[in-house]
């Protein structure tokens, strides 16, 4: 323990000497004063921090003059998991130019573990935030309140400081709160009800002062001045782009376009700009017609005999502007009424459902002089190719993710939550209906919609259940709980669903329960909630279903969606429908879940650690090389793109990562015979060379081998002087070690006999006795009379290339990117592929990688279950292997590693679900002070040597990552 505090105090001087003294100095200590800002091209926030604290913390204190529900909203999951732990926390504010509106102090009484004061103090002001640890505590001050703006994108400026416990910057900064808090009034609900009485919502001239505001804020007056009739950014871009492929000559044009962004309005004004005689706008419903011919007029002006519907019910077909069901224009009386080129411009609402043979006969039937299709979602299930439909031209294209940036839509709060249990098991797939609604389940669904609230005076909900008769009787039970909720599924007529929409638009209702009928195609903008009740199986059909709540309304400022997480197999696909990560790589999902910075402006990702726990679980036991996960994807980017994608293609489209198909099918070549394409041969040495540059150059992980490649392809033959040369110029070293290290690589010696044999049995390059590289002489035979081998060759390289953007040039090794034990051995420049008996550790070449699974299974043998451990995210306590003792050479080796100059670089995964990579953690060296030499047992129960000592890594390692790595799933 005392050397424990020894170190923590060594490394808060030494902090401060970085922070006060020589910034040139220490820069590596964990606790330096630092600068928090929110800067969204390096995806930092105050926000991230705040939570990093948080889960670290022992107890807080806040001491924030403003907060708003949103702001509130961005802890909320991280305040519950506290509050599960025991942690209790203590939150003073204000009424301070009446900035808080009652609605976030009746927020704040429901966060149980957290105690709230209204300090009696005029002009209160203050922005703070103490975290207490075991032995320090952390300090962030500045300019932050609580509100989502200030946390995640106002221009802040904020200081973390760290002090210890006896320190005494923290002790005035707590001194301080405490003299306030015992002056302040608690919160309770007699107060919160007096202030609503006297509370006038707040001047926004006066607050303009104190900058709170959002940078685009405009007050809300009537409806006719807020809406403006002029492009938004996107739609100016979106414009340039659609007459871009007009201007080309092509008559058909797709808009991919996210739920709530205005794909009316961006047609109408290019329908404006394009100014036809006769346009067509097709639907799939008969309540969006007027609504879009509302739309249209608005923008086109113009008399109301110039717009007109044919539906069922009207047939106003004189027009110049005509908004039309499919149903009804599809029918072949109406369709053969009009003349093939009776319509300069069409347009298709919701064109995924193009397919259709209704679709396809209006299609098929006119020819106007530009059809434009819109769709937020025109990936199909079916085998129907919507690009091929366009002739491939996606003249715009914005997802979730661009759309959140350029504040197009509703900004939310996604909180994946745990659903309840039973007798120790989460609700799953085979759960029956009588268990989905029991009182006991309502009142878990009840707590969790209270507790994450909603924006704005009443809560106008959406809840997507599994079934229909669950639908139903859920509907009953929130009913006789005091709630106004009605069940609608496919059973019920088009007419009734719309009744009941006004219904909830109005106030009269407050959830909705439905299965899957309002995926798509109704528009409620005022929802202010939406409770996902059910399994995640598509990620299209998720956002389709939170794209209910992303439309902009008056009466909100966010949206809610609380999605209920059980012990569902598909679990994976909500961070990989929140990111838009379709890669199909495991690690890059569990970062995503851990992760969750991706989400843009004020909108937030929050698990609650149970939940995480649960998707965790649903990555590590899904199979997502499959092959018919694969072949989906691979159709799904044929489609796009009109032809056979390569890697590289993979790449640039954002879908599967190339090393998940390598993984599985070796090289592409295997993978398109796998898909059944009719490509042209190769020659079987062909085949392993392509193996060999998939399996080794393809990640990326060292610029070496891409550039020697790349000069090879580009040149020929190159001089070993060029490459030197060319490698300075990228910022790679060029040491004598690391060079011959690539030769191993290429002439296949650092290989295994295995591999070697797998990948040809020959050098894929030689250096001449004139120090020139050349491709050995079938390669370049392939490379000049094989236009397809050559073409998948380039292809490695080029996306080798754009994996390895990831990676340092400088540094062999590059923190926080996951290795392999043979790629260590590589990229330590050991001579050999030694990853067979390197087990957990070995000291070689003057170094030594340190391999460790944090969490092993039950069933490990005794011999080999280590007590490996974080001590903090500096510290590591480490053990040898068994039947080592303190006089051992290895162990010695490591002891002694600064004396001998040998570099010890530790390697971490959390579990054996991982693979075989690793989380590299960085250098470190042993605390020779913590050396002990201690005893385990054998299979056989004998009691054996082992070595124990703290390693000190030189980095801290990243808080998200080390609670990923610590906390079991």
């Amino acid at each position: 323990m005392v050397i424990k505090m020894d170190k923590l105090l060594k490394d808060l001087e030494t902090s401060l000497h970085h922070g006060f003294i020589d910034r040139e100095r220490y820069r590596n200590g964990r606790y330096r004063p630092k600068l928090l800002v929110n800067n969204t091209k390096r995806n930092e926030t105050v926000l991230s921090t705040i939570i990093e604290e948080l889960e670290a913390s022992h107890s807080f204190i806040f001491s924030v003059a403003f907060i708003t529900e949103s702001g509130l909203a961005t802890l909320k999951s991280q305040l519950l998991d506290l509050h599960n732990k025991g942690i209790k926390g203590k939150i003073l504010t204000s009424t301070f130019l009446n900035f808080n509106n009652p609605k976030v102090f009746r927020e704040l009484l429901k966060i149980s573990n957290v105690e709230v004061r209204l300090a009696d103090v005029e002009g209160f002001h203050s922005k703070g935030y103490i975290f207490d640890h075991k032995d320090y505590s952390t300090l962030v001050v500045g300019s932050s309140n609580l509100t989502a703006q200030a946390l995640k994108v106002n221009y802040e400026w904020n200081i973390k400081l760290t002090s210890h416990e006896n320190g005494d910057i923290v002790y005035h900064f707590k001194n301080q709160f405490e003299s306030i808090w015992k002056e302040a009034q608690p919160l309770n609900e007699y107060w919160i009800n007096q202030y609503e009485k006297s509370y006038k919502p707040v001047d926004f001239k006066t607050a303009q002062k104190v900058v709170e505001l959002p940078l685009n804020y405009q007050a809300k007056n009537s409806i006719e001045e807020v809406i403006s009739i002029k492009p938004n950014k996107m739609q100016k871009v979106a414009l340039k782009q659609i007459q871009e492929v007009r201007d080309k000559g092509n008559s058909r044009g797709l808009v991919i376009s996210a739920t709530g962004t205005g794909k009316t309005y961006l047609s109408a004004f290019d329908v404006r700009r394009f100014a036809p005689k006769k346009m067509l706008f097709i639907v799939h419903r008969e309540q969006i017609l007027n609504k879009a011919k509302s739309d249209f007029k608005r923008i086109m002006g113009g008399p109301d005999r110039d717009f007109g519907i044919l539906s069922g019910s009207n047939k106003q077909t004189d027009v110049n502007y005509l908004f039309a069901t499919i149903q009804t224009i599809s029918k072949r009386e109406n369709l053969h009424s009009f003349a093939h080129d009776e319509f300069d411009y069409i347009l298709v609402d919701e064109v995924h459902k193009a397919g259709a043979e209704s679709y396809l006969r209006v299609i098929d039937y006119f020819k106007p002089k530009f059809l434009m299709g819109m769709t937020a979602t025109p990936e199909r299930t079916d085998d129907f190719n919507i690009f091929e439909l366009f002739d491939y031209n996606i003249a715009y294209e914005i997802r979730l993710q661009e759309a959140l940036e350029e504040d197009m839509l509703c900004p939310f709060h996604y909180f994946g939550v745990t659903d309840l249990e039973y007798d120790g098991e989460l609700i799953d797939d085979t759960t029956i209906l009588s268990r989905l609604v029991t009182e006991e389940r309502v009142n878990h669904i009840i707590n969790k919609i209270d507790y994450y609230g909603y924006s704005g005076d009443c809560v106008k909900g959406l809840m997507f259940c599994s079934r229909k008769d669950e639908a139903v009787k859920l509907s009953d039970a929130f009913n006789e709980k005091g709630y106004r909720t009605v069940a609608l599924t496919g059973n019920h007529s088009q007419e009734e669903r719309m009744h009941q929409v006004s219904r909830l638009e109005n106030g009269a209702l407050d959830y909705i329960i439905t299965v899957d009928i309002f995926n798509e195609g109704v528009d409620i903008p005022s929802v202010n909630q939406v409770v996902m009740l059910r399994q995640t199986q598509s990620s299209i059909v998720f956002i389709q279903q939170l794209g209910r709540g992303l439309r902009k309304h008056d009466s909100k400022d966010f949206v809610t969606i609380i999605d209920f997480i059980g012990n569902y197999k598909n679990n994976y696909l909500i961070p990989v429908a929140l990111s838009g990560d379709k890669s199909q790589n495991k690690d890059n999902i569990r970062r995503q879940t851990a992760e969750t910075h991706y989400i843009k402006g004020v909108s937030t990702v929050n698990f609650e650690e149970v939940a995480k726990k649960q998707i965790y679980k649903s990555i590590n036991n899904s199979n997502l090389t499959a092959l018919k996960i694969l072949k989906e994807a691979y159709t799904e980017l044929k489609n796009r793109i009109g032809r056979i994608p390569y890697f590289h293609d993979f790449i640039k489209n954002h879908s599967i990562d190339p090393l998940v198909i390598v993984d599985k099918h070796k090289n592409h070549f295997q993978f398109l015979v796998k898909m059944k394409e009719e490509v042209p041969a190769i020659t079987g040495y062909d085949n392993s060379v392509l193996t060999m540059l998939s399996s080794e150059i393809l990640n990326g992980k060292r610029k070496h081998e891409l550039i020697l490649i790349g000069l090879l392809l580009e040149q020929g033959n190159v001089e070993y002087t060029k490459y030197l040369d060319v490698l300075q110029n990228n910022g790679c070293s060029t040491d004598e070690e690391t060079i011959n290290s690539v030769h191993r690589v290429f002439n296949l010696s650092f290989f295994t006999q295995t591999d070697q044999k797998k990948y040809g049995n020959e050098p894929l390059l030689y250096l001449s006795d004139k120090q020139v590289y050349t491709f050995n002489d079938k390669i370049r035979k392939s490379l000049s009379e094989n236009k397809f081998f050559n073409h998948l060759f380039t292809d490695i390289y080029k996306s080798g290339v754009e994996k390895s953007n990831k990676y340092q040039s400088d540094n062999p090794l590059t923190l926080y990117q996951k290795y392999s034990r043979k790629d260590a051995c590589k990229l330590l420049n050991w001579h050999n592929d030694e990853s067979s008996t390197m087990y957990g550790y070995k000291p070689k070449h003057q170094t030594c990688p340190i391999f460790i699974t944090y969490h092993k299974k039950d069933e490990i043998d005794s011999s080999v279950d280590y007590g490996d451990e974080f001590i903090s995210t500096e510290t590591l306590l480490w053990y040898t292997r068994s039947n080592r003792t303190v006089e051992s050479q290895e162990v010695k080796k490591i002891i002694y590693a600064k004396e001998n100059n040998y570099d010890i670089h530790i390697f971490v995964k959390k579990d054996d679900d991982e693979g075989s990579g690793f989380y590299y953690l960085g250098k470190a060296l042993p605390d020779k002070k913590t050396v002990e030499q201690d005893k385990m047992l054998d299979k056989k129960g004998k009691e054996i040597p082992v070595v124990h000592m703290n390693m000190n890594l030189e980095k801290p390692v990243d808080n998200t990552l080390y609670y990923y790595i610590v906390n079991e799933s």
